[in-house]
C-alpha cells in the first residue's frame, strides 16, 4: 500500500506559505492505519527497546497502537503543565517560536532504552526535545520512528548527525 495516497496536503495552513501534511485522511482509513502501525512495528524491529514513547499529540495516535500490539510500556511526553506528578522539562526552539515538553519522571530508569514515534519530523527541534528528555531521565534513545519525514528540512539528518538512529515510513518535501 503506498501510504502516501492517504495524507492530504492543506495549503497555506497553519499560516500562509505552508503546505500541511494531514495524517487524518490516514487514520480515518482503517487499511492504512492498520498498514502504518504494521510498517511502526517492521521498522523497530531492527533495536532493542523496552518503552516506546511518543510526542504529544499525534505521536500518540501510533505509539499507543504499536505500545499495545509489541506489549511495551508506553511514555507520553507532553507540553508543558500537563503532566501532573514530578516531571523532567526542557524548552526548545520551534521555526515559529519556542515551547517545552515534558516527562514525568519515574516514567524512563536508568539505562532503559526507549523508541520514540512521532508522525512527522521537519527541522527536528522537538524530536531533539524527545531525545534529550529521555536522556535527562537516565535512558537512552533506541531509535525514532517518523510517520512522515520532510526530507527537505533536514530534521532526520541533524539526528542522525548526532549520532541517533532514524527510520520513516514516508518522504515529502516540507514548505
Amino acid at each position: 500500500m503506498n501510504l502516501k495516497e492517504h495524507i492530504r496536503s492543506i495549503q497555506d495552513y497553519p499560516k500562509k506559505g505552508i503546505l500541511f501534511r494531514d495524517i487524518t485522511t490516514l487514520i480515518k482509513d482503517e487499511k492504512a492505519f492498520k498498514e502504518t502501525i504494521d510498517q511502526i512495528i517492521n521498522k523497530s524491529e531492527n533495536f532493542e527497546f523496552n518503552k516506546i514513547a511518543a510526542i504529544e499529540s499525534r505521536g500518540f495516535v501510533f505509539a499507543s497502537a504499536v505500545s499495545y500490539l509489541l506489549n511495551k510500556p508506553f511514555i507520553m511526553l507532553r507540553k508543558k503543565n500537563k503532566l501532573p506528578a514530578e516531571v523532567h522539562s526542557i524548552d526548545f526552539e520551534l521555526e515559529y517560536g519556542t515551547a517545552t515538553i515534558e516527562v514525568h519522571k519515574d516514567s524512563i530508569n536508568k539505562n532503559d532504552k526507549v523508541l520514540i514515534i512521532d508522525d512527522l519530523i521537519a527541522t527536528g527541534g522537538t524530536a531533539e526535545a524527545a531525545a534529550k528528555l529521555v536522556e535527562m531521565s537516565g535512558g537512552n534513545v533506541a531509535c525514532f520512528v517518523f510517520v512522515i519525514n520532510l526530507f527537505d528540512l533536514k530534521g532526520s539528518d541533524n539526528l542522525i548527525k548526532k549520532g541517533y538512529k532514524v527510520e520513516n515510513l514516508i518522504e515529502f518535501p516540507g514548505h
